[in-house]
């Protein structure tokens, strides 16, 4: 038998991972790379980067670690794999096992013969019949030419209005990446609050943060129509009519599997309309596998398959098929736990595992959450604000989600609980864990370690919280609590609510009992900057007979509403 043939389609992220895995495991493969777009192996996630200015060369987007530009050229020379640029793989046809591409210069017609195929064609960008989105200045940011366009722009200095539509990742890049160029941005989302990935208070923070810097966010409201002018681009008419000027907008309203190839050769296709795989990344055809935002993979809590187009889960999800296309099914790629982390201004905001939201929307009624706001190191440091919010079952008291946002070190903390969802551990093994620490990179107690100490605190009926989202609502519904703020008066002074709080310092806290409500049975809320004693409040009155006491868990750091100083 003659060397093995294989064939990838789609030379992006999985594609390129599986054809180079594909290649260490058999020096004797014939390897093709077939890509329809001129550049291949993109670190698309970098495309806003470049955008807005963070470096100027074009190249490093296409580069390997050591510098060298992944071109049909490296991938002959160093892998001995025949890449095809600017050509369109037309059909596949399963019987004969061949595929039928075209090149998109000349016109001709190729045909390629398989033994494996390896399908990573990628994602395509939603862009919803709005009336006016084919005027000119209108695009996504998906591709290398979508990035080039919008670099243009930035470069030339001329368009001075944008309006990103989409708070999502994408959006929330973009809305960066131009703002870095002197270009004024206004940002729509549909849903009640950007990133939706984040529970409502935590997404509040974020949005804060891209208005102080000069944003404008539109939640809960959508694009009714683009206004044009001699065909360009020269407004947007909100759902609630409100007109926003601009010259450019993006769509950053998510993406869809492109699954067309599949679906015409009678590949069975998921709910989301991405290819349907097995844990070995192999499709409905024993010969073909694929990898990438063209397919669905299994969620890890849920257990049912979920559409998670991600760079770094594309590249391991080709790096299984480039294994199994050589070697039989040896390898799997189990899913995802849907961890992600993106940066906005001086911000990050990251989750892994289920959201609050998400818990309810799957139904589950067993969790209990915790909100810690602290920072990530100490003030002699440097130190930088945290806002994180914990999710744990009360069943067995599993992580089952966490999300981080803040200037502080996010990346961290949402490393460290993505391998504790991973590793299945509990808050008592989470309260005692052994993580590094010196004052350079983190408290004596990490922030992460905090959030745990505060969820046993609460499990073991300790504390009794209450989210900031729960006090707004009740102060909109009329109801007054008694909230009491724990600070000292310099601290007041500087900053504070205005929701009629009583100040009365911890430290006079016992001596200044007779300030508060005769009924002590009445509800009691105690915050502070962060609440730490917040909750110190809460046992001194618990000890003293006050029945109703909450705390407002992450303190005043963590209000994300609007407030006197």
């Amino acid at each position: 038998m003659g060397s093995k043939k294989i064939v990838v389609i789609g030379g992006s992220a999985a594609g390129a991972k599986a054809a180079a895995k594909a290649r260490r495991l058999d020096e004797f493969a014939e390897i093709t790379l077939i890509q329809k777009a001129p550049d291949l192996s993109m670190a698309s996630c970098g495309y806003p980067y470049y955008v807005g200015g963070v470096f100027n060369d074009r190249n490093q987007l296409l580069c390997t670690p050591a510098g060298i530009v992944r071109d049909p050229a490296f991938f002959d020379k160093a892998k001995a794999i025949k890449a095809l640029v600017e050509t369109e793989v037309v059909a596949i046809d399963r019987q004969e096992k061949q595929v039928v591409c075209r090149e998109l210069k000349t016109g001709n017609e190729l045909i390629l013969s398989y033994d494996k195929l390896i399908i990573s064609t990628g994602a395509k960008a939603n862009r919803p019949p709005i009336p006016g989105i084919d005027l000119d200045g209108i695009t996504n940011l998906l591709t290398m030419a979508d990035t080039d366009y919008l670099r243009r722009i930035c470069d030339q200095k001329k368009i001075h209005q944008a309006v990103v539509i989409g708070g999502g990742l994408i959006g929330v890049e973009t809305c960066e990446a131009l703002q870095l160029s002197g270009i004024k941005v206004t940002v729509v989302e549909a849903l009640d609050q950007v990133l939706t990935f984040l529970d409502g208070e935590l997404a509040h923070l974020v949005e804060n943060h891209m208005q102080a810097k000069g944003a404008q966010v539109f939640t809960s409201n959508g694009v009714k129509e683009f206004l044009g002018r001699d065909g360009k681009l020269a407004g947007v008419r909100l759902a609630d009519d409100t007109v926003i000027d601009c010259e450019l907008a993006v769509m950053a309203i998510g993406v869809r599997p492109n699954s067309g190839l599949a679906i015409a050769a009678g590949l069975e296709i998921g709910k989301f309309g991405g290819i349907a795989v097995d844990q070995y990344m192999q499709t409905s055809d024993p010969d073909i596998y694929a990898a990438g935002d063209c397919v669905e993979i299994s969620s890890r809590i849920s257990g049912e398959p979920t559409f998670a187009p991600m760079g770094d889960l594309a590249n391991l999800e080709g790096r299984v098929a480039g294994e199994n296309a050589i070697l039989g099914n040896s390898v799997s790629f189990p899913g995802t736990y849907h961890t992600g982390i993106c940066k906005i201004f001086n911000f990050a905001a990251g989750s892994t595992g289920i959201s609050e939201k998400a818990a309810k929307r799957m139904g589950l009624t067993e969790f209990e959450t915790a909100v810690n706001a602290s920072p990530d190191k100490p003030g002699f440091m440097g130190a930088n604000l945290l806002v994180s919010k914990m999710l744990v079952s009360t069943k067995d008291q599993r992580l089952l989600g966490y999300q981080c946002v803040g200037p502080g070190d996010v990346s961290k903390q949402i490393a460290t609980a993505a391998m504790a969802i991973l590793g299945k551990l509990t808050v008592e093994d989470l309260v005692n864990a052994d993580l590094p620490y010196a004052p350079p990179f983190s408290l004596a107690i990490d922030h992460f370690i905090t959030s745990a100490h505060i969820i046993q605190n609460k499990l073991k009926g300790r504390m009794t919280g209450i989210s900031t989202t729960a006090v707004w609502e009740k102060m909109q519904r009329g109801e007054q609590p008694f909230f009491l703020d724990g600070r000292s008066p310099a601290e007041f002074e500087e900053m504070h609510l205005g929701i009629g709080e009583h100040l009365i310092p911890l430290g006079a806290l016992r001596s200044r009992l007779g300030e508060l409500p005769d009924d002590k049975n009445a509800e009691i809320i105690c915050f502070c900057k962060i609440s730490l004693r917040g909750y110190e409040a809460e046992t001194i009155l618990r000890a003293h007979g006050y029945t109703n006491v909450k705390v407002m868990e992450g303190g005043i750091m963590a209000w994300p509403y609007p407030r006197k100083k």
